[in-house]
């Protein structure tokens, strides 16, 4: 069996909900092995964010949140009350022999229990310790809280998104998943300065910062111009066309990046007269004149059924696509074949659907899924393990509510 990407390393993950719990699975998925800390009894605040929950073998309601489900496979769980001197202790012991902890509350939470990360990384030098927080370690909002929604309006995304008279989150907790990904990457970058220098480091990652960095070249063009962006609904920012259509019966997103892709539409649609046109013959001149080729197009589109378009278009090399529904998506051939839909045999449910990781490598592939583990699953294995916990110490433990 080939070797994971990350085998070998250790994450000691403190977090809750969507972000850091993103990042610490994404390290899961490349290999690294995810001990998750919970509290005991409770546990991750997002196990209870259902409905959905997860069918029991009778297809019965559990205690499991599909929310929980997707941002917590292939890890541990271990039961730890962080507010206790034990607890504290014990969470010690797991960081010194940890590679990377990761953990997203209040900035400065932690270190009221001696777990921040100067006390942590003088425990172990070699630390990589990681906090998502809502707005940083540092600034005028360092201890507020916040959430998803709260960091799409304030980084400026909403203001981008929706219709222009009405701005819009979008549908997922889009900056929670960035700040995932930048997450991921972030601690990658760190054990890569730590293999070549030896010491840990400490990671101080903003969800309000992710936010407005994902705006990229919105945020660029107003930079540049000092123009605010406009709301356009399912129009974009690139070429002309770049939005959706409504076709004879069904929609369509539709994109002619360039000239060589406008012109191949315009052949599409028997309408090479509009390449004759100075407001249409380039992307610049068709940006300049979006009011006036927009009601074209849709007049042009509303011709032909869908699947027609669709079909012409894929003829000519034009990009477009359909609207799917969750359904439909799942149904596509082509994210079939990509083996986005993966199966894994869960203690509880049986058969547990999970979207698949989309990283595809050649020697280190990401396979062997694990279901998300139930609460505390793996307390008396890893303290024992770790910690050198013995059983009448983990009985003592429990009974105190330690872990």
């Amino acid at each position: 069996m080939p070797s994971t990407a990350l085998a070998g390393i250790r994450v000691l993950d403190l977090s809750r909900i969507l972000a850091a719990p993103l990042a610490t699975q994404m390290l899961a998925d490349l290999g690294a092995e995810v001990i998750k800390v919970e509290r005991p009894g409770a546990g991750d605040d997002s196990r209870t964010y259902g409905p959905p929950f997860a069918p029991g073998p009778k297809g019965e309601r559990t205690d499991t949140a599909a929310f929980y489900l997707s941002c917590n496979r292939n890890k541990q769980s271990v039961t730890v009350n962080h507010s206790t001197a034990e607890g504290q202790a014990l969470i010690r012991a797991l960081a010194a022999r940890s590679d990377v902890l990761v953990e997203n509350f209040r900035a400065g939470t932690l270190a009221k229990y001696g777990l921040g990360q100067e006390s942590l990384r003088e425990l172990n030098p070699r630390l990589v310790y990681l906090s998502v927080t809502g707005f940083g370690q540092t600034g005028p909002y360092a201890s507020r809280p916040g959430y998803d929604g709260i960091f799409q309006a304030m980084s400026g995304m909403m203001s981008v998104s929706g219709h222009p008279e009405e701005p819009m989150k979008v549908g997922v907790s889009m900056v929670d998943i960035l700040t995932g990904l930048y997450a991921s990457t972030a601690v990658l970058a760190a054990l890569r300065h730590r293999d070549a220098t030896g010491e840990g480091q400490f990671i101080d990652l903003s969800l309000l910062d992710c936010g407005l960095a994902s705006l990229s070249h919105f945020a660029m063009n107003y930079l540049v111009s000092g123009e605010v962006p406009q709301r356009r609904g399912n129009g974009g920012y690139g070429g002309i066309p770049s939005q959706a259509f409504h076709c004879k019966d069904k929609p369509i997103f539709l994109v002619a990046g360039n000239d060589k892709q406008f012109a191949a539409f315009c052949a599409a649609a028997d309408r090479t007269d509009l390449l004759q046109d100075p407001r249409f013959a380039t992307t610049s001149a068709r940006i300049t004149h979006r009011e006036d080729i927009l009601p074209v197009l849709e007049a042009i589109l509303r011709t032909r059924t869908r699947d027609e378009w669709l079909a012409v278009l894929d003829e000519h090399d034009v990009p477009a696509g359909p609207f799917n529904e969750m359904p439909e998506v799942f149904a596509d051939p082509q994210i079939q074949h990509r083996g986005m839909l993966v199966d894994v045999e869960d203690p509880v449910s049986g058969q547990l659907p999970l979207l698949a990781n989309p990283i595809r490598f050649t020697a280190t592939p990401v396979e062997g899924y694990t279901p998300p583990p139930a609460l505390g699953e793996h307390t008396a294995e890893v303290l024992g393990r770790l910690a050198g916990v013995t059983e009448d110490q983990l009985t003592a433990l429990r009974a105190r509510g330690v872990v």
